[in-house]
């Protein structure tokens, strides 16, 4: 089962997420916490070290949490793209799939989240 939590800046998606985390930790026998969001606020919530990998929550048996950068797993998706298509890069260094990944990723709404959504489902 998944629950999502989602809402503009400031208005406790972060609070809301581990509160909801920490109690279903009670019922379930397992619960992971995953933010996307790029100002990353777990780890001062639960004061300690979240990475990009599941990460067992002190104080639990059962809960988990993890932080997943959009901006490095695109950036990684374009450097193998260049290492795969071997582009050539133009005067001010950039490479023509670096232009297409920031087209892309201005153009796409929610494209940073659904990257984080790949990568949460690998």
């Amino acid at each position: 089962q998944w629950i999502f939590v989602g809402g503009k800046g400031g208005v406790g998606k972060t609070t809301t997420s581990c509160c909801l985390g920490t109690q279903l930790a009670k019922h379930r026998k397992k619960v992971l916490i995953v933010s996307t969001d790029p100002a990353h606020n777990l780890s001062d919530a639960f004061c300690q070290k979240i990475g990009r990998e599941p990460t067992p929550i002190k104080g639990f048996t059962n809960l988990s949490a993890m932080e997943i950068d959009a901006t490095e797993d695109l950036d990684k998706m374009q450097r193998s793209m260049e290492d795969a298509t071997g582009a050539g890069h133009d005067e001010d260094g950039n490479s023509g799939i670096q232009s297409l990944m920031t087209e892309l990723t201005n153009s796409i709404p929610g494209i940073d989240e659904a990257m984080s959504f790949s990568e949460l489902m690998k």
